[in-house]
């Protein structure tokens, strides 16, 4: 095998691989040999099959197949000879491949740069912790005891905040609505979250009573044949039940499943703290990252960030269709022929290739981010355990109910789909790694001065400030200020 370096620009390699013609003939003959111990022709004994006629039948298959493995293992031998790190798989290209003549190929690769061993020393982290307030405590109690208040029949007219159990049934002239018919089906009287309208004409109802409750169904109905038109409900009141007052006590703590009001108090407090920690972690988890963006500067595959700028616009033109109302895979809106060239669409041009720019610039700060803490990742031998993977799956087939056997076999049957879910684990793995070194420096905050905090990082982003995840889609979780369980139904 004989290897020439054509080009070693920056992190771009090219190279001329040429075998010889005796070398790929000797390996021909070999395969030939090998398959005419295993071939059986008529007429022939196992592996009496003369070499003439197996060649003849077999060489172009056999070629082939040697051609195809001496790309692999001669491109793979001269990498590892030169310690040579692709950042991406490399591109080979047949030159010769004639019969008799010499074989010869190139391969163009991108390489990994050289990535300096950060310190972490000195880069001034602070790790905030949310003190929680005992009022913060006492309003998520009041709302779970809310959501929990029981209620009891009564032969009065209804009023605002009663539960009223009725069948109902609506329809537009004489269609009915898919969805509006239900029997013994549980409405609050003044609630959020109704047809407007539609409760108020249930005030003064009394149980065993009929109504039609006419109203007009909003524009963003669910149902677009029915949006934006006149509706009837036909409603049967079965019952009118008063809310008993909200009990904070010991038998809240019960129905959550607790055994005292001390408990549930805990339990209250140790989730807004948790919560309050994610928003925290992720804002140390910036700050981080930030600093090494701006303390660490070495040249990145050019590929790598062309991929990944690729990723960021796709997401943004999705994000921009869906702004407009555009469903996936409709072509854009048509202009004249002449607008191209008028004012009014330079500006916007102008604008596209400002932000293709700064896309550019964040796909490029992600790759170098991403290729440092996964040097760093790697030098610390931090892996992901195929428990932590599992886990993730769940989390992942979770997000589908009803389907989440469908979602574990793909991700099973798909093993780059389960990489997707490797990265991010081995990324927060890495980032705690670096936090412990950097031994970040705590102080205690309000959720008052944290919320400001949060706020002032979301004006800095929007006003063009770096955004801070590397290789990811860089959101931040949606910050909350009490924990708050789900509802549960009306308990009787």
């Amino acid at each position: 095998m004989q290897v020439t370096e054509t080009n070693a620009e920056g992190l771009k390699r090219e190279f001329k691989i040429v075998i010889s013609a005796g070398e790929l003939e000797n390996q021909i003959s070999s395969r030939l040999t090998q398959l005419g111990k295993q071939i059986r022709l008529p007429g022939f004994r196992p592996g009496k099959v003369p070499p003439s006629l197996l060649r003849q039948r077999y060489g172009n298959a056999i070629r082939g197949e040697v051609l195809e493995h001496t790309v692999q293992d001669s491109s793979a031998e001269m990498m590892r000879e030169r310690n040579l790190r692709p950042a991406l798989q490399p591109k080979v290209e047949i030159v010769s491949a004639a019969e008799g003549g010499d074989f010869e190929y190139t391969v163009s690769l991108e390489v990994l740069p050289e990535i300096p061993q950060p310190s972490f020393d000195g880069l001034g982290l602070e790790r905030l912790a949310v003190e929680i307030p005992d009022d913060d405590v006492d309003k998520a109690v009041e709302r779970i005891a809310e959501e929990y208040r029981k209620s009891e029949p009564v032969t009065r007219a209804a009023k605002s905040g009663d539960i009223l159990v009725i069948d109902v049934v609506g329809k537009v002239g004489a269609q009915e609505i898919p969805g509006t018919r239900g029997e013994g089906r549980r409405v609050e009287l003044g609630a959020e979250g109704q047809l407007p309208g539609f409760t108020e004409q249930l005030l003064g109802a009394k149980a065993e009573q009929n109504r039609q409750v006419k109203v007009t169904l909003p524009e963003d109905y669910g149902n677009p044949d029915f949006a934006g038109k006149e509706a009837v409900f036909d409603v049967s009141i079965k019952e009118v039940r008063e809310r008993q007052p909200a009990k904070i006590d010991d038998s809240l703590a019960e129905e959550v499943g607790l055994e005292t009001l001390s408990e549930l108090r805990q339990e209250v407090s140790d989730r807004i703290a948790r919560e309050y920690a994610v928003v925290t972690r992720q804002r140390m988890k910036r700050q981080l990252l930030d600093k090494l963006a701006e303390q660490y500067d070495f040249p990145v595959p050019p590929s790598m960030v062309d991929i990944e700028f690729n990723n960021i616009w796709q997401q943004h033109e999705a994000e921009k269709a869906y702004a407009a109302g555009q469903a996936p895979g409709d072509p854009p809106p048509q202009t004249p022929a002449d607008s191209a060239t008028s004012p009014e669409a330079a500006a916007p041009a102008e604008e596209d290739e400002k932000l293709r720019a700064e896309f550019r610039s964040l796909a490029e700060r992600r790759v170098r981010l991403g290729l440092l803490l996964a040097e760093v990742g790697r030098n610390a031998n931090i892996t992901v355990t195929q428990d932590e993977l599992n886990q993730a799956l769940i989390r992942e087939a979770q997000r589908f109910p009803g389907a989440e056997r469908r979602v574990l076999d793909y991700y099973r049957q798909n093993p780059d789909a389960a990489g997707n879910l490797r990265a991010p684990i081995f990324e927060e793995k890495v980032v705690d790694y670096i936090v412990e070194l950097a031994k970040p420096a705590e102080r205690k905050v309000t959720p008052q001065e944290l919320l400001a905090m949060s706020e002032a990082d979301d004006t800095d982003e929007a006003a063009g400030a770096k955004t801070t995840e590397a290789n990811t889609a860089e959101k931040k979780p949606r910050r909350r200020t009490a924990a708050k369980r789900p509802r549960k139904g009306e308990k009787e």
